[in-house]
This record gives structure tokens, sequence and C-alpha cells, in this order.
């Protein structure tokens, strides 16, 4: 086939490097922001962050919509046109340093501890991390009199257990896939498991839940009331328990109700997971980037300042671009071009939150004023009709960015939702609905809970029509169990 050459005219969206470079920054939480400045800020050495917020670096305390139409910083200014500026620079800071420099080891220079006989006050002391449940049963293993063979068997099986301490591996299992030259057998294996389970915390090495209960209920003082029945209904009737059957447990053990109250207080004081509490889970604190506070009457949104960082142009290095003018400051000039883009990005990034934020309070004003049930049904393209956003760019604003309010944090898609109709032609929201069964629940007789069809039947009367299929759906989304698990004696 001929190659040939042809013109074709067609129109299509390109985004540039800065727009995407906006976009994600947009999508990313606060926390991976703040590791994604810091990455930047290790890699551009004309951009740094200014935790004591000098006279170049953005200020968001007390930030509102209006103070962010502010100019970034007297520093840098960037056109329309993309090509960036750099404004004349007064004083240089370093160069005063370097006329009065002090004398680093006189009695008033930063190094005058430096002759302190006491240094070690100076150091914080940190925690000690606690033992995981491997270290913690190897450390009891190790002070048995376990002998040595047998001591590495267990040590085996500590090896096998879960976070939960539950041995959940089959020991005939485990057996196959022992090397033969160890000659251990399924014998040697159910002995270790006994030494296993006599470890501390009581319950762990358990290969079910009824075993680790059973475990616990030996451990106790053979004085504690109930123990025995106790123990007869963990191991026989257990299901029962689950099923909250009282009435069938009353009479296989020819109790009476005060009786089994007491059994199953002792029950339920057990841990089913004994080997959490060494857990080394680390919790994932929230940083809310705004904040909800009542003003003259009326609820404003303002950023939070402490979760924004504060970037500057570096002085020293921007003094040293503006007077050389040859081929070596190319590199330092492209890099201060993208400094100026990455300020301007997140600077557009807070404006947009700040936005969006704002006009969800403003159509979220009865959640403030009277919690859940007061909310209002809202969509996305509703805020991005008003803002005239794209729905894609309210969809990245509202994921993984939290709202302080007076009632609580609250992730911003959480004031979105669907709704439900009313009889009177109206609109209820789903969370508005969510609130009002857990208020239901929360308020019904344990003895004579709600059915699922009893709490559609009493939103109907209120005049919100929904099926006994979507009040199960929205029960079992705020975690509230069903009418059986919830009943008691």
């Amino acid at each position: 086939m001929k190659p040939t050459l042809q013109f074709k005219l067609s129109q299509h969206l390109t985004l540039t490097p800065q727009l995407q470079h906006s976009i994600r920054l947009l999508q990313l939480s606060t926390v991976e922001l703040n590791q994604e400045i810091e990455r930047i800020v290790q890699e551009n050495p004309l951009l740094e962050l200014d935790d004591n917020l000098g006279n170049d670096a953005i200020d968001y305390r007390n930030t509102t919509l209006d103070s962010l139409a502010e100019p970034l910083a007297d520093l840098i200014e960037i056109p329309d046109d993309g090509s960036a500026k750099l404004l004349p620079i007064e004083d240089d800071p370093y160069e005063k340093k370097a006329a009065d420099e002090p004398d680093w080891f006189s009695d008033d220079g930063p190094f005058r501890h430096a002759r302190d006989d006491d240094d070690e006050r100076d150091f914080p002391q940190q925690a000690a991390e606690p033992p995981s449940l491997r270290e913690h049963l190897n450390s009891q293993l190790s002070l048995s009199q376990v002998p040595e063979r047998d001591r590495k068997i267990v040590g085996l099986l500590i090896d096998s257990l879960n976070d939960d301490g539950y041995l959940v591996q089959d020991l005939e299992e485990l057996v196959d896939l022992l090397p033969p030259e160890l000659a251990i057998d399924i014998d040697d294996l159910h002995i270790a498991l006994e030494y296993l389970q006599h470890l501390d915390p009581p319950g762990v090495g358990a290969r079910n839940l009824r075993e680790c209960l059973v475990m616990q209920l030996h451990a106790l003082p053979e004085c504690t009331p109930y123990r025995d029945q106790a123990l007869l209904l963990v191991n026989n009737h257990l299901d029962s328990l689950a099923s909250r059957d009282f009435c069938t447990i009353k009479k296989l053990l020819h109790c009476d109700d005060e009786c089994l109250r007491s059994i199953q207080h002792t029950i339920t004081r057990l841990n089913p997971r004994p080997g959490m509490a060494f857990s080394s889970a680390v919790a994932r604190y929230i940083i809310p980037d705004v904040i909800v506070t009542r003003v003259s009457g009326a609820w404003v949104a303002s950023l939070n300042p402490e979760a924004m960082p504060r970037l500057k142009i570096n002085r020293l290095y921007a003094d040293i671009l503006k007077r050389c003018h040859d081929d070596s400051a190319r590199r330092l000039s492209s890099q201060l071009h993208e400094a100026k883009w990455l300020i301007k990005n997140v600077h557009q990034r807070f404006s947009t939150i700040l936005k969006v934020s704002s006009a969800v309070v403003e159509r979220q004003r009865q959640f403030f004023e009277h919690g859940a049930v007061a909310m209002r049904p809202m969509v996305l393209r509703e805020i991005a009709d008003t803002l005239d956003l794209h729905e894609s760019t309210i969809s990245r604003v509202t994921t993984q960015k939290f709202m302080r309010t007076p009632r609580g944090i609250f992730e911003l898609k959480y004031f979105f939702g669907s709704h439900v109709a009313t009889d009177t032609g109206g609109a209820c929201s789903a969370t508005a609905i969510r609130a009002l069964i857990k208020q239901m629940i929360s308020a019904e007789n344990s003895k004579k809970p709600l059915s699922d069809n009893q709490i559609s039947e009493i939103l109907g009367q209120q005049g919100i029509m929904v099926a006994r299929r979507t009040v199960a759906k929205y029960r079992e989304s705020i975690q509230i169990p069903p009418v059986n698990l919830r009943k008691s004696f």
C-alpha cells in the first residue's frame, strides 16, 4: 500500500502537565498531600516549608473564602500565559547573618550547653514498643521446664498462630508440611499444643471459639459463681446462646432468668480474641481539612490551619538565580518554575475545598442545628451546578476530605446521599432515615425488640415510605444486629 500524507482538522481536550498535577493534588488526602510535598521539597532546593510562618509563606490561619482571593506571596508572580517572573528581593537575610556572625562558643552562643555535665536531660525519652504475641509466648517458653525438643515444636506452633491467637491450621496438615527428617508425628504436636495452651494469655492456641472460651473458663478459680453451668453451656449449647434462644437454654440447664443472666454475664466477660491485646496496629488519626463554627448565628466553614502546609520560595537560591544568567542557572530556573506552580496548585486545591465545603454547609444548615435526622437529600451534581464545576471535581474534593463540626468529624461524602419519597410528594435523605432507625432501636424494649417490618410500618406512619428490605439494608449499614440478636431476657 502506497504511503500518503493527508491533513485532518479535529478538536480534542489536552491536559497540560500543570493541570494534571493540580488534579492529582486535589484527589489526595491531607496525609498524602503532606507526604507528597515533603518529597518535592527534598528534591527541589528552591521550595521549602516555613514552620514559623514567615512573610513569604502562605498563611491559612483564619482563612475564609474571601481571604483566599489575596496574592499567594509577595515573592512570586505567575502570569496567565504560564511564564514565570521573579520579583525583586529587597533584603537578603543570609547576608545579615554573615555580617552579624555570633560567637558560637560564648556564654550566649548556641553551644553554651556543650560544657554541661548532665547532657542526658536534653535527650527525649522514647516509649518502648510493647512485645508482640510471639515474643510474649517465647519469653514464657524460655523460662519453662519443657524439654528442648518439645520447646522447638511449641515454637513452631507459636509461629503458626494468627493475630487473634488461634491455631487455624490443622495439626495433621502441619505434620505433612514438616520435613520427614525431623521425625515429628501427630502425638508430638498434641503434646506441644498442650504446653502452648497453658501459656498466658488464657485461650491462646485454641482452634475454635468454643475451645477458646472453655480454656478461659477453666482458668477461672473453681469458686467462681456459675462456672460449671457456663462450661456446660459453652460446650454443648453455644449455638443456642449465639442465637439468643433463652427459652431453650433455660429448659436445658434447668435454671431461672436470674441464673441465666449470671451465666451469660460470666461468658461475655471472656475474651474471644486473646491475641489482639498484643497487636501492633497503629491508630490512624483523622486530620480535618475544614472546621465549621457558628459565627453570629450563621454556620461558617474555614480551613484548618494545622492541616495546611506553608510553602515559600527559598530566598538564597532565588537571589542567586536573579544574579546569574548563564547556562548553569537553567536548572534552577526550571525548579523555580515548578515551585511556583506547586504553590499555585496547592492554593487552588485549598480554594476548591473551601468553596465546596461552604456550599455543603449552606445546604445542610438543618443538620448542624438538629442533627442527622434533619439531613436533606443532596447529590454531587447539585453542588457542581452551583459552583460551576464538573461533577468529577466535586467527587475528588469530597473523597478523604474531612470536616470538623460541633457534632463530630465527618467525611464530606457523608453529607451526600440518596433520598426516599414521602407520601406528600417530598423526599427524605437516607442519612436521616438511618438516624431515625437508630433512634427507634435505641428506645425499644429489649425483651420485645422491633422487627424490620415494624420499623417500616412506623416510618410509614410518619410519611416515609420505606420497604422492609430497605430498612434491613439501612440497619446493616449502621451495624445494628437483627431482631433475634437484640433480644434479651
